[in-house]
């Protein structure tokens, strides 16, 4: 099992960079990778509600749940 960050294809959708994201929500862009690149073990709410704000996206549109099989 596991929880897909959908981020990229939300950033080519808008036109946007991860650096531009960065400084409109004022989250580092090393976090801001980490969660890109399936590295993210947790992610706060205050940081997902910056991202969907910020995108114009609900949390469902940025996370993914696939299964193994």
């Amino acid at each position: 099992m596991a929880i897909v960050v959908k981020l990229d294809d939300l950033l080519l959708d808008r036109q946007m960079t991860l650096t531009d994201l960065s400084e409109r929500i004022g989250i580092t862009l090393a976090n801001l990778s980490i969660l890109k690149t399936g590295k993210a073990k947790a992610m706060r709410f205050s940081t997902l509600e910056a991202i969907c704000t910020e995108l114009n996206c609900q949390p469902g549109d940025l996370l993914a749940f696939e299964s193994d099989g």
